[in-house]
């Protein structure tokens, strides 16, 4: 199977259906999260290629699934049209932040950015929860802005990286076009460093889970925990062959500069 195609994105839907997983959007999840029900928690972050992104929400849509798509403001703008659309579909649409890295560090800034950003994209749809934006060549973490405030002064009513417990949720990003790419993930990670994980709890997640296959294997051979949340770059999948070698191509040499960073970081905290 030929990884990151929208076809095998459908087999891993596909097949998590047959297993009775429910997909559900960020919002879903917090407002049903004690529930404990078989759960895929689908997350779609917004970086590039609207295109991919639509034809991608339309897919899922036509499978009878929904999620969340989190977009970022350009330039203080976002995308009406592409959000407009995708919300149609009957996904959630969130604000994907990166305010205090665009704002140099200044958390006051970040804080007055970020409320504007998100009344205007309140304009185009409602929202209720936001996910940071990585920028991995920023030295500022997003999320430190509301070291001091709180997201929730604002209407929203979860934050993945704060308020999903990865005790229980098993967490798979394709970050890096890979499904095991830590070692080149600066910060689209699941947080390690919370005090409420411990590494004996987080032992039962910890699969080597590289392609696509692996995680259907996986399914089949009932080694994945009830709760998975899956976050997806939708540019990064696509049928078309030309496209496709691209990513793969440019990819791998993002992956080279991210895990030298990444060994910088770790040795800094050594």
């Amino acid at each position: 199977m030929r990884d990151f195609t929208l076809y095998a994105l459908s087999r891993i839907i596909l097949e998590l259906q047959e297993a009775r997983f429910e997909f559900v959007s960020i919002s879903d999840y917090f407002e049903k999260s004690e529930s404990g029900w078989p759960a895929v928690i689908l997350r779609h972050d917004v970086d590039r290629r609207l295109d991919r992104s639509l034809r991608m929400a339309e897919m899922e849509s036509g499978m009878g699934i929904r999620g969340t798509y989190y977009f970022r403001a350009r330039e203080g703008r976002f995308p009406d049209k592409a959000i407009r659309e995708i919300s149609a579909l009957g996904h959630e649409i969130g604000y994907h932040y990166e305010d205090l890295c665009i704002n140099n560090g200044d958390v006051a800034s970040a804080v007055e950015s970020f409320e504007k950003n998100l009344a205007r994209l309140r304009e185009i749809a409602s929202i209720k929860t936001i996910c940071m934006h990585g920028s991995p060549l920023s030295k500022y973490d997003n999320r430190d802005m509301w070291k001091t405030r709180s997201y929730r002064d604002f209407g929203i009513i979860g934050e993945p990286y704060f308020d999903v417990d990865f005790d229980k949720v098993m967490y798979l990003t394709d970050t890096g076009r890979r499904w095991d790419g830590e070692s080149v993930s600066i910060r689209d990670k699941a947080d390690k460093d919370r005090k409420s994980i411990t590494e004996g709890s987080r032992a039962e997640h910890q699969l080597r889970l590289h392609s696509t296959r692996d995680i259907i294997n996986a399914l089949k051979n009932n080694q994945l925990p009830d709760q998975i949340m899956l976050t997806i770059h939708p540019q990064r999948w696509t049928d078309e062959w030309v496209p496709w070698l691209w990513e793969l191509v440019s990819q791998k040499t993002k992956n080279i500069v991210k895990s030298i960073i990444v060994k910088r970081i770790n040795n800094k905290k050594a």
